[in-house]
C-alpha cells in the first residue's frame, strides 16, 4: 500500500513538472513574437528562426553539460535506469529547468536583433547555457548551494554572515538578471543598428513593425509565466496559491504603472506586464499580494524610465530593452524579496536584505565578466556582426534567403 501511494505521488510530481515545462516552453513562442513585433519587417523571419534554433541547441547542450554541471546528475546511463529513478523524475526535472536555461539566449536575442551574425550568436548561447548559467544555477539552486540539508558555498557564506541564504524562488536573478546582464556586453560590442543614431549621434528611433504581434508575444509570455512561477514548487504537494496570486498582482501592477508613467504607450504597457512578472519571480512565495503589486509596479516604472535613458542618453541600441527589462528589473526582483518579504511588510520573513543585495550583485559581476569575455573573443575571431551590406538588405534575406511575406515580392503573370 505504501509503495503504491509513493508511486502515485511520484507520477503526480512527474506530471506536475511536465505541465510546467510545457507551459514555459510555450513562453519561447512569446519571446519569438515579442521580437517579431518589435523588429522591422526585414528581420521577422530571423527572429522566429533564432528563438527555435537557440532552443534546440540549448536542449542538447543543457542535457549533456549544463544540467549535470548544475545538479551533478548525468543522463549517460541506460534508459531503464533513468526511468527507475522516481519514474523518470530527473528527466522531466531536466525538461523543466531547460526551459529556464534556454531563456538566456532568448533574452539576449531581443537585445542584439537585426545586426548579429546567426551562427556566432548560436555559439555564444551554447556557451552560456552549457557553462556560465549552470555555474550560477549551481551556486543558488544546485549542487554548490546545499549539502546534507545545509547551505554551502555562496549560500552558506550569506546564511552564516547575514542570517539567511539568497532567496530566488523562480528566477528573477538566476534567469532574468543573468540573461539581461549577459546581453549588455553583446549589445555594446555590436554597436547600434545602421541609422539608429546617425553620424552626429542624434537619436532616430526605428519604428516597430507590428504592434499586434508584440502584444501577442506579451500575452503568451504572461500566460506561460504562471508555469514559470507556480510550477517552481517542482512538486504538486508544494503548489502555492500565494505564488499564483502574487504573480497576477505583480503583472497587473506592472501594467498599471506602465500605463500611467508611459502615457498609454502600447509597447511600454505590454512590456510593463513582463517587467512586473520578472520582478516578482524571486519573492513570489514570501511577499504579501499587495506587496507583489508594488514590486511589479516599481519594476515597470524602472523599465519605462531606464529604457528611455538607455536609448536616448546612453545611446545603447537595445532593441527590445532586455537590459532594463530583464537585467535591471531582475536585479530589483532579487532585492525586493529582501524588502517586501519582511514580516513587518506582511511577508513571510526568513529573508535577509543584505543577502539579497549580495546575491543580486554576484549575478551582475558573473554575467558582465562572462559576457564581455565571450563576445570579445568572438568579435576578434569569427566576428559577431553582419556586414553593412547584409544589414541593409536585412537579416531575413541575408541569412535565411526569404522574406516574412514572400508573396509580396512575386508579380502575377498576365
Amino acid at each position: 500500500m505504501e509503495q503504491a501511494v509513493q508511486s502515485l505521488q511520484n507520477s503526480g510530481d512527474v506530471l506536475f513538472m511536465m505541465l510546467g515545462a510545457v507551459m514555459i516552453f510555450a513562453m519561447h513562442g512569446g519571446f519569438a513574437f515579442l521580437e517579431v513585433g518589435t523588429v522591422r519587417r526585414r528581420s521577422q523571419v530571423n527572429a522566429l528562426v533564432k528563438i527555435l534554433s537557440d532552443w534546440s541547441v540549448s536542449t542538447v547542450i543543457y542535457f549533456m553539460i549544463g544540467f549535470p554541471l548544475a545538479y551533478g546528475i548525468s543522463f549517460l546511463r541506460p534508459a531503464g535506469d533513468l526511468l527507475a529513478d522516481r519514474q523518470g523524475f530527473d528527466l522531466v526535472h531536466f525538461f523543466f529547468l531547460l526551459t529556464f536555461a534556454a531563456a538566456i539566449p532568448a533574452i539576449i536575442s531581443g537585445g542584439i536583433a537585426e545586426r548579429a551574425k546567426f551562427w556566432t550568436q548560436v555559439l555564444a548561447g551554447g556557451i552560456f547555457v552549457g557553462i556560465i548559467y549552470p555555474f550560477f544555477e549551481a551556486l543558488i539552486w544546485g549542487q554548490l548551494s546545499v549539502a546534507d540539508g545545509k547551505p554551502i558555498g555562496l549560500q552558506g557564506l550569506l546564511a552564516n554572515t547575514f542570517g539567511a541564504p539568497f532567496h530566488d524562488y523562480a528566477g528573477s536573478v538566476v534567469v532574468h538578471s543573468m540573461g539581461g546582464w549577459l546581453a549588455l556586453p553583446a549589445i555594446i560590442t555590436l554597436g547600434a543598428r545602421l541609422g539608429r543614431y546617425g553620424s552626429t549621434g542624434k537619436s532616430h528611433p526605428l519604428p516597430v513593425s507590428n504592434i499586434p504581434f508584440l502584444a501577442l508575444g506579451s500575452w503568451i509570455l504572461c500566460v506561460g509565466w504562471f508555469g514559470f512561477n507556480v510550477m517552481s514548487a517542482q512538486s504538486y504537494t508544494g503548489i502555492s496559491g500565494l505564488v499564483a496570486v502574487n504573480s497576477l498582482l505583480a503583472m497587473v501592477g506592472g501594467v498599471i504603472f506602465a500605463l500611467v508613467f508611459s502615457r498609454n504607450d502600447p509597447g511600454f504597457v505590454h512590456n510593463g506586464a513582463l517587467a512586473g512578472l520578472v520582478a516578482i519571480c524571486a519573492g513570489s512565495d514570501i511577499v504579501h499580494p499587495l506587496g507583489a503589486f508594488f514590486v511589479g509596479g516599481i519594476g515597470a516604472l524602472i523599465f519605462v524610465k531606464l529604457f528611455t535613458i538607455e536609448q536616448e542618453r546612453l545611446k545603447i541600441d537595445d532593441v527590445l530593452g532586455v537590459w532594463p527589462l530583464h537585467g535591471v528589473v531582475g536585479t530589483w526582483g532579487g532585492i525586493s524579496a529582501g524588502i517586501f518579504g519582511q514580516k513587518f511588510l506582511g511577508g513571510m520573513g526568513g529573508v535577509s536584505f543584505i543577502s539579497q543585495l549580495a546575491g543580486s550583485a554576484t549575478a551582475i559581476i558573473i554575467a558582465l565578466g562572462a559576457g564581455f569575455a565571450v563576445y570579445s573573443v568572438l568579435h576578434k575571431t569569427v566576428g559577431i556582426r553582419l556586414s553593412e551590406e547584409e544589414e541593409m538588405v536585412g537579416a531575413d534575406l541575408s541569412i535565411h534567403h526569404i522574406e516574412a511575406y514572400p508573396e509580396e515580392g512575386v508579380r502575377p503573370r498576365l
